[in-house]
């Protein structure tokens, strides 16, 4: 006859202490889901106050506030007649655990707290709390008193257990324990649990999400059952963006999927399963025989609750939901979408006035201008009641109903091109016409008076008058006055953002300024300390220029806009130095290596933890091969090179915008990056075992070549 039940998870824009707006937003989804049959909802991991929380978790009060507000939303009577699952931060016994609360129609039936915590990369969670690395332990928890008030009941079970309904059992994971090699998802499908649920707070990085998705098919593929993942979605007050992608698996098939970046606050998706599908799927594999050999079993937790039908009924109107495919986004459209939906959160929260955009003509402040394009263009694409009601408010136009994205940036987005007499008539062209075509409000101006006066200024104080390096200058010289143009641009970005609204007539506050550094010149250090790279926010210091280029290609036909490939056929230039008949200043010969050999070395750096020795041996094994065809002392230089100038500029991290995070490599974020800002650039010791390497290698090859020529 068949055990059809209803189930729903959600994306939820949490943000970090906003616990009525967080409140608000659970209620709505609980609305949602009861609204479309479900009777079992689940939602975002630590969603009462919000994932991001960092080192407000230490505060009692957070605990405080968010069980006030837990107790508001269990007895609100519109949550009742579902079972919920509802992320919260605990104290217990004086520990803080990250805990979620099982419960139904106003009572607690378990409250279970994370067994693994995330403690890599963005992630510090054992900063704030404390892991239940105690499988299948529990012990009683004494409610508060305003709790006990509400619920009828002194204590409940506090931790690893199952709940078993009139029909199922249903199990508890928690984000980062879908990673772990012990995944409690084994144990509990060994036990009988056929419907798991799993809080997460889970970020964007471009191309991560099949990862996430991978594990969960996985999971259910190998042990059946129905697997429902929540996630929060949107900016939570950092770098990060949560990217959403709620998804219902059963039996490793997605059968439910919401998306992965939009504008909505609230986000619903509900599946019809057959739990008679997961029993089949199971009778096929060996699990009924290594279910009876287990020795340590789950505290079970029994509640009268009715998840499906009566089974002796045939409702015909029940259709069970059909797996569907997986959706994933192009890295393309990834850059196109999240650092705009994390923008999107930024603007609204802060309640400023826009974006201010010095726009240099270059590919990096263009695609930047672009990402912000794609914003106004989901605004304008959404339906949502809120988004309009936000962009009303920022616009302060209690009439405005955009029909184009250019009619939200004439009103939010403002870029300037600060040209100077190095500047080619180009950058400023293309900057003019970008501008146009996007609807910023834009202005064109010329600041040499400035740079000129500046550097008259120094000379009347020490008779000294700098001059550049192809006019016969030194590099001292050379590197003070290109630093001078770069950073009276950021003095001009901070006064045009503040003003530029006011000169329109507009009392909107002041414009956050937007930094266009990409990832692999923050790492190389390529760029001023405090100049226009120094902004509020940065929604492309965690792209590479490899991806930022082929972002802009995407988006030069997706978004209709043939200006790009004029950007996208320029080299790369500062325009920081004279332009004369036999020199135009060029980024990558500036550097001494390329964008992509910049992508390579910080992924190795980073992610794969290496050291310059290391960091030689797997390069030269990459390098020495066609199509590069490197020599070792080729390698050895380049590696060199990179680790001398990451050392030396490693002290501009310490202050650099706060970016969108997408690369795992990202150095911009110091607090999780965690080396030292003054050491010797010349690595001495790695410098000299890199060299015996490559002493080693030519050895080798000539002996070769000596054999090779023996034979014939």
């Amino acid at each position: 006859m068949g055990h059809y039940v209803t189930i729903a998870t959600c994306n939820l824009n949490q943000w970090a202490l906003d616990f009525e707006g967080n409140r608000d937003r659970i209620v709505e989804s609980i609305k949602q889901a009861k609204s479309l049959g479900a009777k079992l909802r689940v939602g975002p991991e630590l969603e009462i106050c919000g994932y991001g929380c960092l080192d407000h978790f230490a505060e009692n009060d957070l605990y405080q506030h968010s069980w006030e507000i837990y107790g508001e939303i269990i007895s609100n009577k519109e949550t009742h007649g579902i079972l919920l699952d509802i992320g919260v931060p605990i104290i217990h016994n004086s520990i803080k655990y990250n805990c979620r609360i099982i419960s139904y129609n106003g009572k607690i039936l378990l409250i279970r707290p994370k067994l693994y915590l995330a403690n890599d990369g963005n992630y510090r969670e054992m900063r704030y709390f404390t892991p239940w690395n105690r499988p299948k332990y529990w012990e009683d928890y004494q409610l508060p008193k305003s709790i006990q008030k509400l619920t009828g009941q002194s204590r409940v079970i506090f931790g690893d257990c199952i709940l078993q309904t009139l029909e199922t059992r249903i199990g508890f994971e928690t984000c980062e324990e879908l990673f772990t090699p012990q995944s409690p998802h084994i144990n509990m499908a060994l036990e009988g649990v056929e419907i798991f649920t799993n809080s997460s707070g889970s970020h964007h990085e471009l191309r991560k999400l099949d990862t996430r998705l991978e594990l969960i098919t996985e999971a259910t593929k190998k042990c059946g059952g129905i697997y429902l993942y929540s996630n929060q979605k949107g900016c939570d007050g950092d770098r990060l963006y949560y990217d959403g992608c709620a998804s219902i698996i059963k039996n490793g098939k997605m059968v439910a999927q919401g998306s992965q970046f939009s504008l909505k606050d609230v986000e619903v998706i509900t599946a019809t399963v057959d739990l008679d599908d997961v029993r089949s799927y199971r009778n096929q594999k060996s699990a009924h025989m290594q279910s009876v050999n287990l020795k340590d079993h789950y505290r079970i937790v029994y509640v009268d609750i009715e998840l499906s039908p009566s089974e002796h009924v045939f409702n015909p109107t029940i259709i069970p939901t059909k797996p569907i495919p997986i959706k994933y986004h192009l890295p393309e459209e990834e850059i196109a979408f999240g650092p705009a939906c994390w923008l999107w959160d930024y603007l609204r929260r802060s309640k400023c006035g826009g974006y201010f955009l010095p726009l240099s003509g270059g590919i990096d402040s263009c695609a930047t201008a672009v990402i912000v394009h794609s914003m106004c263009r989901l605004i304008v694409e959404s339906n949502e009641e809120q988004v309009l009601k936000d962009i009303r408010l920022l616009v302060k136009d209690e009439e405005f109903t955009p029909k184009t994205p250019q009619e939200i940036a004439q009103r939010l987005f403002y870029t300037s091109f600060m040209g100077t007499e190095n500047s080619s008539s180009e950058t400023r062209s293309r900057a003019n016409e970008l501008a146009e075509k996007i609807g910023s409000y834009h202005v064109d101006l010329n600041m040499d008076n400035l740079v000129s006066a500046v550097v008259s200024l120094f000379e009347v104080a020490t008779g000294k008058k700098p001059i550049f390096k192809v006019f016969g200058g030194s590099q001292t010289e050379n590197l003070a006055l290109q630093n001078i143009q770069a950073r009276l641009r950021m003095v001009l970005s901070y006064l045009f953002a503040q003003l530029l609204p006011w000169t329109r007539g507009k009392q909107v506050p002041g414009l956050l300024v937007l930094g266009s550094a990409n990832v692999d010149e923050c790492l190389r250090g390529y760029l001023t300390k405090y100049d226009c790279s120094s902004a509020d926010i940065n929604p492309i210091g965690g792209i590479s220029k490899t991806d930022l280029k082929r972002f802009i290609k995407w988006a030069e036909i997706n978004f209709n806009l043939p200006i790009l490939n004029e950007f996208i056929t320029a080299t790369p230039t500062a325009e920081l130095e004279p332009i004369t008949k036999d020199y135009v200043q060029s980024d990558e010969i500036d550097m001494g290596m390329t964008y992509d050999e910049l992508s390579r070395f910080g992924t190795l750096r980073k992610v794969d933890k290496c050291g310059p020795l290391e960091m030689f041996i797997k390069l030269y094994h990459e390098w020495s091969q066609p199509p590069y065809n490197l020599t070792a002392e080729q390698v050895a230089e380049k590696v060199k090179r990179f680790w001398f100038f990451y050392a030396i500029n490693r002290h501009k991290m310490t202050t650099m915008t706060p970016a969108y995070h997408a690369e795992q490599y990202s150095p911009d974020d110091n607090r999780f990056d965690l080396r030292p800002f003054l050491i010797n650039p010349r690595f001495p010791f790695a410098s000299k075992k890199i060299d015996e390497h490559v002493k080693l290698i030519n050895q080798r090859q000539k002996e070769l070549e000596k054999s090779n020529i023996s034979v014939e």
